[in-house]
């Protein structure tokens, strides 16, 4: 098995519970890992013996984009999407960050982080 990390995905999106967060927004971070298997693609040097992190991107960007009240469920959504599109990734962990959030406190980040494995 090998690994594959995209860090710090930055998105602006409008995910909260409040009006005012549908309205104006929000800048957002996202962290993914999953776990496939590198053999082949470690000898073959072809895009087709991998997952394409383009694509992983992609679904990030476009999951993110689609209004959620709770980080839970963007993350969710991003996370069936993957397995869905790409069956060679067993195992995926999440992390969505709202950054400067509105807590009324000086609060970097929250951040929700969701672990799952295909079943």
């Amino acid at each position: 098995m090998g690994t594959i990390k995209l860090q710090n995905i930055r998105t602006f999106s409008f995910h909260g519970c409040l009006k005012e967060e549908a309205l104006i927004g929000s800048d957002y971070k996202v962290d993914l890992e999953i776990k496939t298997d590198l053999r082949n693609s470690s000898v073959s040097d072809e895009l087709k013996d991998t997952v394409d992190y383009v694509l992983l991107n992609k679904i990030v960007v476009e999951e993110m984009a689609i209004r959620s009240k709770l980080l839970e469920h963007v993350a969710h959504r991003i996370i069936t999407r993957i397995f869905s599109e790409i069956p060679s990734v067993s195992r995926i962990l999440l992390a969505v960050s709202k950054l400067n959030p509105p807590i009324g406190g000086d609060v970097e980040a929250v951040t929700i982080e969701m672990e799952e494995y295909r079943s």
